[in-house]
């Protein structure tokens, strides 16, 4: 457990109060119930966001969805959430990306992702999404426990301090984090998908499994697993939005 996850009485309690829910039962619960007008999605719209945001708009197709246009992904993606807004009915999907100031003063050629992924990832992303999230008391994430051995222990519900930006006063409090496909595989999703006739990813059909930024996102090889494609023969396979701990990209 990440040593900047919170453990406090209201955790226990929303624990206690919505034990063994996930999908749309918790989503129901968490959106109508327990953090109304103060949740949020965060959705990269990659190759299995599809299943969740259908969840989110079946419980309120009004719940603010935070997308991260961090300048580097592939046009597909951009399509591909244009296409999943209209078809979903959602309203209120907001494009964030990082702020001009951040970009000229640590990536002003637009290659620090080659020099620094970590960097790159905490200037196009971390900032960014912590930004967005002020006034939030809750999100709403699409992990699993599946995807990387970071995610293999996390709770459906989760709470942690909120890492801030820079700013004074920016990292005080918490924030709750919502995973209600914590427990589901690969072969879940993929039921999901077909029983409810959902768009896929255009480029899932060219093996790309996990997408993220162009530059840092591969084709995975013939019987390679999920995240083979991304940030190939570096030791990284998160970008750093779900591990607190990490304020300056370092070991994401």
């Amino acid at each position: 457990m990440d040593a900047a996850t919170v453990a406090s009485p209201a955790l226990a309690r929303l624990r206690e109060t919505h034990k063994g829910l996930g999908g749309v039962e918790l989503l129901e619960a968490m959106i109508k119930t327990e953090f109304p007008g103060k949740i949020a999605v965060v959705s990269s719209f990659g190759a299995e966001s599809a299943v969740l945001l259908h969840m989110v708009a079946q419980v309120d197709p009004t719940t603010p969805v935070i997308f991260l246009n961090t300048g580097k992904l592939f046009g597909e993606t951009l399509r591909y959430r244009d296409r999943l807004q209209e078809k979903l009915g959602l309203t209120d999907i907001r494009a964030v990306g990082p702020h001009p100031a951040d970009l000229a003063a640590q990536d002003p050629n637009g290659g620090l992702w080659n020099a620094d992924p970590d960097a790159c990832c905490y200037v196009r992303k971390v900032l960014p999404l912590e930004r967005a999230l002020r006034g939030f008391d809750a999100s709403i994430t699409g992990r699993k426990r599946f995807q990387t051995s970071a995610r293999a222990g996390m709770d459906p519900i989760e709470e942690e301090k909120v890492r801030g930006t820079g700013e004074p006063g920016s990292d005080l409090g918490t924030r709750f984090k919502i995973n209600p496909l914590s427990y589901w595989g690969q072969d879940d999703l993929e039921r999901y998908v077909d029983e409810h006739k959902l768009p896929r990813h255009p480029l899932v059909k060219d093996n790309y499994l996990s997408i993220g930024c162009m530059p840092c996102t591969e084709r995975v090889p013939e019987g390679g697993s999920y995240r083979d494609g991304r940030w190939v023969g570096r030791d990284k396979d998160e970008c750093g939005i779900h591990l607190p701990n990490n304020l300056d990209g370092d070991g994401i």
